[in-house]
């Protein structure tokens, strides 16, 4: 891996749950109808929970962050929630059970359409692929990629009902 001249002095090599790789991690932040409320571009060794602790990124965003088992920190979900984000996870095995609202973990188990999301921005809108020597010629067709997306007619989504109840919520 060390071996590769492209992008020599901005790409890194990371690990992911596919294997090693070199290049970058694109971390996007979606709604309920799958349209990109936020995205992200790190290189491919920076930790997952980074670009959360960026204020750009999480800009006008407040309610509930989904995510993977790779968000979880105690210190990261405090500080969110400071800022109007109650970030949910699901939990390690050797971690102990906490209370969750039926709701949210329902929700939990439908982060699937995430992955559906990530699969077209790299099928149907092309943003991965290795053909680009420039760093400007990835990153103009990662946003045109991403500009696609969002005109796509049909994205994936959740269907849920809100159900309104007379139940408090503390925190």
């Amino acid at each position: 891996m060390d071996r590769s001249g492209v992008f020599k002095d901005v790409a890194t090599t990371g690990k992911s749950t596919m294997g090693w790789f070199h290049g970058f991690k694109l971390h996007i932040i979606i709604n309920d109808k799958g349209e990109l409320l936020s995205f992200c571009v790190t290189q491919a060794n920076v930790d997952d929970r980074e670009p959360l602790k960026n204020e750009g990124f999480l800009k006008d965003i407040f309610g509930k962050l989904f995510g993977d088992k790779g968000y979880i920190s105690e210190k990261l979900q405090k500080l969110l929630f400071a800022d109007g984000v109650e970030l949910i996870t699901s939990i390690r095995n050797n971690m102990k059970n906490s209370l969750m609202l039926m709701s949210d973990k329902i929700l939990l188990r439908k982060r699937s359409v995430i992955e559906t999301v990530n699969d077209e921005l790299k099928n149907i809108c092309q943003v991965e692929h290795s053909r680009h020597r420039s760093v400007i010629n990835f990153m103009c067709n990662l946003i045109a990629g991403i500009i696609a997306y969002q005109f796509l007619p049909k994205k994936p989504s959740i269907k849920f009902d809100k159900l309104e109840t007379n139940q408090l919520a503390l925190y």
